[in-house]
């Protein structure tokens, strides 16, 4: 990939997850610029259908550490849970005396979801910006009942993604990503990949053996195979917790 003189796409093209944080809470002024930051991402029919909690209280945090089976996000310098939100417009077109069905479908569950995905990266990328770190993270999903009652989600809410911000205790190594040809395609999907992922397998592999921590011998290939070996019970309510909580009714 050919260097760049633009600041932005370099910063980009650095990220990588911060898991371990000096121990420095961010301000209240640099958690209001992230906010800031998520605000002013881009947002589905201008419906802005999402949320943001910030997780200050220790207990509900060292919860979430066990639930997401990572504590240490009890130890970055913020934490924030993102969540889908339809619940703000239920009140408007209840007021309104206007059906809100609509609200319910998978349609607006997905745009929801769209809106709160495209937020959190807009705040990891100003936190990257601010010279912090972070790491975005699905795994509060292992326990989304849990989650909804510790954060007191009313209907037409659900918590999609966590992100532990903070100062980096280290610079851990830059993890290739595959090839553009694997990924980005013209006009028609292709679908004869075999060649091109044998050799991000081997690129991985390299990678794993000679990075400087918690060396390892896996490929890409291997690691798919990984996830798609874990128990098929592994958020198995997730399905229902999303429906319990008013989405997915069409």
């Amino acid at each position: 990939m050919a260097t760049t003189n633009n600041s932005v796409l370099r910063q980009l093209m650095n990220h990588r997850s911060i898991r371990r944080f000096k121990e420095r809470s961010l301000t209240e002024d640099q958690v209001d610029q992230l906010v800031a930051a998520a605000q002013h991402a881009s947002t589905s029919t201008f419906s802005q259908q999402y949320s943001i909690i910030s997780v200050t209280d220790p207990a509900i945090l060292h919860e979430l550490g066990q639930i997401t089976l990572h504590p240490w996000l009890e130890k970055s310098g913020h934490y924030f849970v993102m969540v889908a939100d339809q619940f703000r417009n239920l009140q408007i077109a209840k007021r309104a005396g206007v059906d809100p069905f609509t609200l319910h479908t998978t349609d607006k569950f997905l745009a929801a979801v769209f809106d709160t995905a495209i937020a959190t990266e807009n705040i990891m990328v100003a936190a990257e910006s601010m010279d912090l770190g972070g790491t975005i993270m699905g795994s509060i999903l292992n326990d989304t009942k849990r989650v909804i009652e510790l954060l007191q989600l009313p209907e037409l809410t659900f918590p999609l993604l966590g992100i532990a911000i903070g100062y980096p205790a280290d610079e851990p190594d830059l993890k290739p990503r595959m090839a553009a040809n694997l990924m980005h395609f013209q006009n028609r999907y292709r679908p004869d990949q075999g060649d091109d992922l044998k050799a991000y397998d081997k690129l991985i592999a390299s990678y794993y053996q000679k990075r400087g921590s918690n060396r390892r011998t896996e490929t890409f290939s291997s690691h798919i195979l990984s996830e798609l070996g874990r128990s098929h019970q592994v958020r198995a309510d997730l399905f229902d917790n999303i429906k319990d909580q008013g989405f997915l009714l069409n």
